[in-house]
């Protein structure tokens, strides 16, 4: 069965040795957000901070802190459905080709293969949102609405000094378009005050596109709730990058086995996890902006302050003993780059289906998401890595990946001292790099544009005829079989 809620993966973490529960009293100021960098960056465990306390006006939180609950390849695993008594982080690959063979995720060819993927979407409809009664819901235990709404009941964390206040960075925005189709998005939130904070959202997202389409159609507000504390995999579909067909609720149902219980707001139409830990809703008035950030980001460096849009929280829900889920982001590693390393796995086969030349490829915790992906490819024809390069730049989110590397098959993608030589031998700057143009990521802070700039593939392949190297290639350094068996069976003897 899959993990219900948050709760039943923090049992799941601390049967495992995985979570640790912190007793001594840790303002979310800072505090906790550099206890929790230190351990992200030894790989440590989950933490539950149980006495989280504002040493400034010595106000004591009635609910604990949880954080860096994924913040290592097999806690992400588990999260994700895989056996936690058996998998590992290696048994991602194998449930992400079960995904592959549920999602109609080829582009129809024709009419027929339109009925096809209809049918295939109908029988997946069972995987999508379960509405269920109010009455059941544990996330409308607690309902509190206009003057009793006060987001500083919640401990949120301000993780670095030079942030522009506490954010909320873990929140599953729930919009939804005109057409009905929902959207949960994940874009931080900073708290300006008890009822409104900021709404980060770029404007490549799909929750800016609601937002575009509520304003082109003259509505004066758009309806918005944000769900802290799903179960794991909701969580980890608010990062993905889902495709245009179905939505956040179907494929956190398709990847949990099982349907996602949603429940109704109190105050809008809108669908949020039933088993959340506390919802917060609300509106956007079309066209209000306010100055947010800066806000010390995964890039490792503080993402600048500028205007977005402000959410006006008119109700809050929650369980009667909420859990406030969390997470920092900053200088990788950092528990965010263990689910871009899940969304690398899972849309493995993906990618397979579209480029069927690629064998593998990674994207370097350093790459922060966007910035670089090495592709392992399995090079048939002169100009096979350019394909990959400029098909890669087309594909939804990839579009923002900065540094596109490729390799032959024969390179480990995921070693990057291989990589590295490759690239450093193999390469010659005018036949082998391409320089491209196009969208980039909002956070890149080095183009001369916003959201725009340029992109550099590299191609470290070996060439083939037809590709302009006419001399003769060497061949690289290997020792014969023979004598590598003949040193592995005397090497016990050896002493070294």
């Amino acid at each position: 069965m899959a993990i219900k809620d948050l709760r039943e993966y923090l049992a799941l973490l601390e049967t495992k040795g995985q979570l640790r529960r912190v007793a001594a009293e840790v303002d979310p100021a800072l505090e906790i957000g550099e206890i929790t960098d230190r351990v992200s960056k030894a790989v440590g465990p989950g933490l539950l901070f149980e006495k989280p306390v504002d040493r400034a006006t010595g106000r004591r939180y009635d609910m604990p802190v949880a954080i860096n609950l994924m913040g290592s390849y097999d806690r992400m695993a588990w999260a994700l459905g895989v056996d936690a008594e058996t998998g590992t982080w290696r048994d991602l690959d194998a449930k992400a080709r079960e995904l592959m063979e549920l999602l109609p995720l080829d582009a129809p060819a024709s009419v027929m293969d339109k009925i096809g993927i209809a049918k295939n979407l109908a029988g997946l409809a069972g995987a999508g949102a379960k509405e269920i009664k109010s009455s059941k819901a544990p996330v409308h235990e607690v309902v509190l609405r206009g003057d009793d709404v006060d987001l500083g009941r919640l401990p949120v964390l301000t993780t670095w000094p030079g942030d522009g206040g506490p954010f909320i960075t873990l929140p599953l925005v729930v919009t939804r378009s005109l057409k009905g189709k929902p959207n949960i998005g994940m874009y931080r939130l900073q708290v300006f005050d008890r009822n409104t904070t900021g709404l980060h959202i770029h404007e490549h997202h799909d929750g800016a596109k609601n937002l575009r389409e509520w304003t082109e159609a003259g509505h004066e507000r758009m309806p918005v709730s944000v769900a802290l504390g799903a179960d794991p995999v909701t969580i980890f579909s608010a990062t993905a990058p889902v495709p245009p067909i179905i939505d956040e609720y179907l494929f956190s149902g398709i990847l949990r086995g099982e349907s996602v219980e949603v429940v109704k707001c109190v105050t809008n139409d809108l669908l949020v996890p039933a088993h959340a830990e506390i919802v917060l809703e609300g509106y956007v008035e079309i066209g209000e902006m306010r100055w947010e950030g800066p806000f010390g980001d995964h890039t490792g460096y503080y993402s600048l302050a500028d205007d977005f849009p402000v959410f006006h929280v008119e109700a809050m829900t929650m369980r009667r003993d909420a859990i406030y889920p969390t997470t920092i982001v900053g200088r990788p590693p950092m528990e965010d780059c263990y689910m871009a390393k899940a969304t690398e796995r899972i849309f493995l086969p993906v990618i397979k289906a579209m480029m069927p030349e690629v064998v593998d490829y990674d994207l370097p915790l350093e790459g922060v998401f966007h910035n670089c992906a090495i592709f392992q490819i399995r090079k048939e024809f002169a100009g096979a890595a350019f394909r990959v390069m400029n098909f890669a730049w087309s594909m939804g989110q990839m579009m923002f990946t900065k540094f596109v590397i490729v390799v032959d098959e024969d390179v480990d993608c995921h070693d990057y001292s291989q990589v590295a030589w490759r690239c450093f031998n193999n390469v010659d700057p005018s036949r082998d790099i391409l320089i491209s143009k196009g969208p980039l990521d909002r956070l890149d802070h080095s183009s001369n544009f916003e959201s725009f700039g340029f992109k550099m593939g590299i191609d470290a392949t070996r060439p083939i005829p037809g590709e302009g190297h006419e001399r003769e290639w060497p061949e690289a350094l290997e020792m014969s079989p023979e004598v590598k068996a003949r040193v592995d069976a005397m090497w016990g003897g050896l002493g070294l």
